[in-house]
């Protein structure tokens, strides 16, 4: 089980876990044997709100790093999720076809998008954010959407 940074903004209250990597939109990048799984931050979900479908870029789909893997639809808003990595989609989340709330229930665990098979994990890690590089970034999104309502 990961270890969580935390914070409490209004009522809300926002985990990063720290064994990821992050890119600024939101989307974690975790790797797993050469493999990278993928996901949604808490901040991005809870942000975005109750996911009513989710869309992810299918199985042999070849990505550049910052392309879309998925579209997330919710409540709110429609959301783009750009690829924290580049490489060749090799698994998808089979929950997001039938239960894509699973993504706002566990962010860090069940309601992952997709297994990516990397490129370069070195150079795309040294692009994306650290777990506390993330923290503070979310921290300053979460101030920012305060002030701004």
């Amino acid at each position: 089980m990961s270890e969580f940074l935390e914070s409490i903004f209004d009522k809300f209250i926002f985990r990063v876990a720290t064994d990821r990597y992050y890119n600024p939109e939101g989307v974690w990048a975790k790797e797993e044997n050469s493999r990278v799984r993928i996901g949604l931050s808490d901040f991005l979900q809870q942000s975005s709100g109750d996911v009513a479908f989710a869309d992810v870029a299918d199985v042999g789909t070849v990505l550049n790093s910052g392309e879309e893997i998925a579209n997330a639809e919710t409540i709110k808003v429609d959301v783009s999720l750009p690829s924290p990595v580049s490489g060749t989609v090799i698994e998808t989340n089979p929950a997001m076809e039938s239960q894509p709330e699973i993504i706002n229930e566990d962010p860090y665990g069940e309601g992952w998008l997709a297994i990516i098979e990397t490129n370069d994990w070195p150079a795309d890690k040294a692009r994306l954010l650290d777990p506390q590089a993330y923290f503070n970034h979310m921290l300053a999104e979460a101030s920012e959407e305060t002030q701004n309502r």
